[in-house]
């Protein structure tokens, strides 16, 4: 039965829920153990698979942990320990292109990392994961044609920059990031994707636009980011999302 596992964040807190309001699902909890950390688990028992959803952001308490104190070992040791046929990021991004105003979701093709944390599974003997290609081709292109189908485009070579958080970005560096070639900005696919190609498993990044990047709202480049806001629209793509999990699953089929 094919499987998927799924690591989600700002605006997807109900995405499992989301998923197992279809009929014929059922949702279950479970704890995946680590050395690096506990991570809760909610099991979406599907007619065509299952799919098992890690908020990125969990914590033992009522605070969310912030982007840059994620244990992300832990998350992606958690995903890979489902045995999933792949592993799906679904990340809040700000956008730096005209063309994917917040609201839209798009497709990740490779990553600007210049942040200097080391991510790795082996401290102890070196092992070197090839990135040369970074999301699965033929997985990205399912999500391209439910994107084109449901909201009329499908954003995809989409470069993001990474970034540490838990601030927004400077206009400047938003210049700089773009002239280098990054098309959005985040804070958690860079170290999330470079755990995922030492695991070997396939994966997909659909980007959720949730803000314009800083400076680049259109014709108001003073307007400040509010993260309730962010927090708001990212949660207006669950549904979205959520379909592209629903097909891929019959794709592994």
């Amino acid at each position: 039965m094919p499987r998927i596992a799924v690591i989600c964040g700002t605006g997807m807190s109900a995405f499992a829920s989301t998923l197992a309001s279809e009929d014929g699902t059922r949702l279950d909890s479970v704890i995946a153990e680590s050395q690096w950390g506990d991570v809760p688990l909610n099991v979406v028992n599907h007619d065509s698979g299952v799919v098992f959803v890690i908020d990125r952001h969990h914590s033992t308490g009522g605070a969310r942990t912030p982007p840059h104190a994620i244990e992300h070992r832990a998350n992606v040791h958690a995903a890979a320990s489902c045995e999933p046929d792949l592993v799906v990021s679904v990340n809040s991004v700000g956008s730096m292109l005209e063309s994917m105003p917040p609201g839209a979701v798009g497709i990740a093709s490779d990553i600007l990392d210049l942040t200097i944390k080391p991510w790795t599974f082996h401290d102890d003997d070196a092992i070197h994961a090839d990135r040369t290609r970074l999301f699965d081709q033929s997985y990205s292109s399912v999500c391209e044609a439910v994107l084109r189908e449901r909201q009329g485009t499908s954003p995809t070579g989409l470069v993001v920059a990474q970034c540490v958080g838990p601030q927004f970005e400077s206009p400047s560096e938003i210049d700089a990031l773009q002239k280098l070639g990054a098309h959005v900005v985040g804070m958690t696919l860079g170290p999330e994707q470079r755990l995922i190609s030492e695991t070997g498993i396939a994966h997909v990044s659909l980007l959720c636009s949730s803000n314009w990047a800083a400076g680049r709202t259109p014709g108001k480049p003073d307007v400040e980011i509010d993260h309730q806001a962010v927090d708001a629209i990212a949660s207006q793509m669950r549904d979205l999302v959520s379909t592209c999990i629903t097909i891929l699953l019959e794709d592994i089929n």
